[in-house]
């Protein structure tokens, strides 16, 4: 029940993106039931292509923690990460992700699957119907 309600957080971050033109994907990192960052994607607005909503929050609760390592976090995202965020989820020793929506084109789980730090605790599918429904809606817009 907890991961559905961090993760209408995240889908909160999603939707800003999806108000932005940004592909609609939402985070948040929750450090002792605490939401301690939320991000969403930022490549179109800043230009850059590594401003991923993960990117964007790990970055984010490290800055709120004062270190480098989130090993007593959980990623709340909207959509399985990339094979980049993967690898910064790693180097970060993350304690838990939770993703909603997979993503077989994209997703880490398909191109670097022992990406993440080998003690990160992995839930997929978390809303993923609302999560791939956005991304879905997004997409259909575009075309």
């Amino acid at each position: 029940m907890i991961d559905e309600e961090y993760m209408k957080r995240a889908l909160e971050q999603a939707q800003m993106a999806f108000d932005r033109d940004e592909v609609p994907v939402g985070a948040v990192v929750v450090c002792r039931d605490r939401i301690i960052a939320r991000a969403h994607n930022l490549t179109e607005t800043l230009n850059d292509v590594t401003a991923h909503a993960e990117m964007q929050a790990i970055t984010a609760a490290a800055d709120a923690l004062g270190g480098k390592y989130l090993d007593v976090c959980t990623l709340y995202v909207t959509v399985e990460p990339c094979v980049m965020c993967a690898g910064a989820i790693g180097w970060s020793q993350l304690g838990r992700l939770v993703y909603g929506a997979a993503d077989p084109k994209r997703g880490f789980s398909v191109y670097a699957p022992k990406a993440l730090h080998p003690r990160t605790e992995i839930v997929g599918g978390v809303m993923a119907e609302e999560c791939g429904g956005l991304m879905t809606s997004f997409f259909k817009r575009k075309r």
